[in-house]
């Protein structure tokens, strides 16, 4: 019975795991990049250097944003591998995003 939950070398090889944050941090990177250059923008072209400091501030926001929910995503990941009963494998599968 103990072999059945064992995962075998061959088998974790063969999965490609995700990146965590490859999901959330794809659009809140593009939206930082965009604050970031509308703030230049402002500051620069425009001359208006409070709302360029203004819209400089978001960047930072916007990634602290995307880190809590990749960490909310990572926290219920591992509550299902902790939760009794479940199995291994399954956990695991879970986890990588196979099922």
């Amino acid at each position: 019975m103990a072999s059945r939950q064992q995962l075998t070398e061959q088998d974790v090889t063969e999965t490609q795991p995700q990146e965590i944050g490859e999901d959330a941090m794809g659009p809140a990177f593009v939206a930082s990049a965009a604050s970031v250059g509308l703030s230049l923008y402002y500051f620069f072209i425009r001359g208006e250097r409070q709302l360029g400091t203004f819209v400089g501030l978001w960047p930072p926001t916007i990634l602290a944003f995307a880190s809590y929910f990749n960490q909310r995503k990572m926290r219920r990941q591992l509550q299902t591998l902790t939760q009794p009963g479940t199995k291994l494998r399954e956990a695991f599968d879970s986890m990588m995003g196979n099922r």
